[in-house]
């Protein structure tokens, strides 16, 4: 339930006048409680089969959970078929979750013999929301403690320091839950930290909800990106360039350049201006944006340079540090700088498919989604106060419209706002105030659903992030629109109003596909790999019925690529029946068939993807019927199509 605003569980006596809402269990709430039940029950298990495995964490997360444990040993596959046994024991035996709140000293006496808990207990109050995980064990006002106890006898069988809220028993997991892999995690995620083993789980509140999630993570599998790319021959990670640093092949090549030569001229038809910038940049620049001091970690190290030392081996020159830049808003806001700007300027859009570095972890690393070399289509535009809102609109809009081109349709909102908490937020009242409102009016007028987040805003400013939800219905985080005063002031940025005075603009960073690579790996796993046609590195091949029509649909296949068309001819001495097996597989999604009727009538037969077709098409008709698809970006292209 939840009691004056905050989650409490079902055995607690609700305070005279306050009124307790019920939590369902498919609800967001609901599931990250029945899910943080089930990361116990999975602990309760793993320590009663191995009672010297110390305890980690053991949070709720997207569709499911995980618990990290201290062992001597690494978990084996055979291991999560014993813990499952051990869950299914405890889930039957119905054991009750019960809260006992302790005190600091308590706790220490309690969990003496779990150094990660103690550890816990020693940053109580300095754990925060954000500290992934960490707050489901001492977040809140209050250390408590939750006892598994047997519904017979009473007895504590087991005991987790934890926040709470759980089911009331380990009945409600019922069968709606299951472990599904093994994975190891540094203590509270650094590389200086022991190497713990992670557990994942799933649950859900029936069997049918599992099997259904099952279901869609098979089909997830068969989209992977990194499966579909080496299938489709689209890109890859040679191990003699590094982890995390992919190369695009000639296909993948295609598709890349069709996105950014789109988005090249929508962004010039909407007034941005393209700039470029070095990879590599002075460590002065990262000081003065201060990333130097909080995300230094994020940064690659230093490369020293600039050295000069004379015949004698002597210094005679003091060299410095270099870095690869982690990202571009310092490098845009030194073109804004470099001269006086007016009013007039303004808005000042400037745009860049900037390439940046961060040093990600090897574990963290996964396929184009998460890279340690990557490609930005990042915009700063710099505003007046005056035009926040309204340039704020025109992003959004933009954006939104943009994702529509590329047959993305689902999209929500989330407002990043800031909370109570002082010493968190820097700026004035009336500055978070009114450019909260700004993105909050923008965000109502465009119509979608929007999910207000507080304390999730940057120090500096608000922002807006833009969700949108695949073929599949995951759903993904795009765009961000960010409102930032702090760059403006620390780089001293200015411009002169209409009424002579020097004002500071502001700034706004707004990432519209994230990454390149990242969006080509949403895009790819969307798709299932069968882009659209504008998309397709092979948008029509010839297949003849026989060699000897292989010139005539030759000539039909030249006209298509002077118009512009990338088509090719199949002329290898396959069986026509497995050149068309072979392209379907291949996803490409127009075939063009030639045989003696087609020659005689000057036509040429389509063969679609779904694998409808339509004969006898005159092939100036055909041309045309092709371009019109690839110029209107049609998503799906069938027989029915050719009217």
């Amino acid at each position: 339930m939840r009691v004056d605003g905050e989650l409490w569980d079902l055995a607690r006596e609700v305070p005279a006048g306050s009124e307790p809402e019920a939590v369902l269990i498919d609800s967001a709430d609901g599931l990250a409680i029945l899910r943080h039940s089930a990361a116990h029950v999975l602990a309760q298990a793993v320590q009663s089969i191995n009672p010297e495995a110390k305890l980690g964490i053991g949070p709720p997360v997207t569709d499911g959970f995980y618990y990290d444990f201290g062992v001597a040993e690494p978990f084996t596959p055979d291991d999560l078929k014993a813990f499952t046994k051990e869950m299914e024991r405890i889930q039957r035996a119905g054991q009750r979750f019960r809260r006992r709140v302790v005190t600091e000293d308590e706790a220490r006496t309690l969990f003496a013999s779990e150094p990660f808990k103690l550890e816990l207990i020693g940053l109580k109050g300095a754990v925060g929301e954000s500290e992934d995980g960490e707050s489901v064990e001492v977040g809140g006002a209050e250390l408590t403690v939750y006892e598994n106890v047997d519904p017979k006898s009473g007895d504590v069988i087991w005991k987790d320091l934890c926040r709470g809220p759980h089911v009331p028993s380990t009945r409600v997991l019922a069968n709606g839950w299951a472990l599904t892999r093994i994975a190891a995690a540094y203590w509270r995620g650094s590389e200086k930290n022991p190497q713990l083993q992670r557990i994942y789980g799933t649950a859900w509140p029936t069997k049918d909800d599992l099997r259904a999630y099952q279901e869609r993570l098979e089909e997830a599998a068969k989209r992977d990106h990194r499966r579909l790319g080496a299938e489709l021959d689209l890109f890859s990670f040679p191990d003699e360039i590094g982890s995390g640093l992919a190369v695009f092949h000639p296909k993948g090549g295609i598709i890349r350049q069709e996105m950014e030569q789109h988005a090249l001229r929508r962004h010039r038809e909407a007034g941005y201006n393209y700039v470029y910038t070095p990879h590599i940049t002075k460590a002065d620049l990262f000081w003065q944006s201060n990333h130097l001091v909080t995300y230094k970690e994020g940064m690659f190290p230093p490369i020293r340079m600039d050295e000069e030392r004379d015949e004698f081996g002597e210094i005679t020159k003091l060299g410095q540090d270099y870095y690869l830049k982690p990202m571009n808003c310092p490098m845009h806001i030194l073109i804004y700088k470099e001269r006086a700007r007016s009013y007039r300027e303004l808005p000042l859009r400037l745009q860049e498919n900037g390439t940046v570095y961060r040093n990600e972890l090897s574990g963290a690393l996964h396929g184009l989604t998460r890279v340690r070399g990557f490609t930005q289509d990042d915009a700063h535009l710099f505003v007046t106060p005056e035009q926040l809102e309204t340039e704020v609109a025109k992003v959004l809009e933009f954006v939104i419209s943009m994702l529509r081109d590329f047959g993305l349709t689902e999209f929500e909102l989330e407002l990043s706002m800031k909370d109570d908490e002082k010493g968190k937020w820097i700026g004035s009242e009336e500055f978070w105030q009114s450019s909260t409102d700004a993105l909050r009016h923008v965000a109502l007028a465009s119509g979608l659903k929007l999910t207000e987040v507080a304390g999730e805003a940057a120090f500096y400013g608000p922002k807006i992030d833009l969700k949108t939800r695949d073929a599949i219905g995951r759903v993904w985080q795009l765009s961000t629109v960010q409102v930032d005063p702090n760059l403006p002031e620390r780089f001293e940025l200015e411009f002169t109003d209409s009424d002579g005075a020097k004002k500071r603009p502001i700034m706004i960073h707004r990432a519209l596909f994230g990454s390149i690579e990242r969006f080509f790996a949403i895009l790819l796993e969307h798709y299932a790999g069968a882009f659209p046609l504008w998309l397709s590195p092979v948008q029509v091949v010839g297949i003849p019925v026989a060699d000897e029509y292989a010139d005539y649909l030759g000539g039909v296949i030249d006209r298509l690529r002077g118009e512009g068309v990338r088509a090719e001819l199949d002329a290898s001495d396959d069986r026509m029946q497995k050149k068309i097996r072979t392209h379907t597989k291949a996803k490409v999604p127009v075939q063009l068939i030639a045989g003696e009727e087609d020659r005689a009538a000057g036509a040429v037969s389509f063969r679609f993807r779904d694998g409808s077709q339509r004969n006898g098409v005159p092939v100036a008709e055909a041309a045309a019927l092709i371009r019109a698809a690839i110029a209107d970006r049609r998503q799906v292209l069938t027989a029915d199509d050719l009217g």
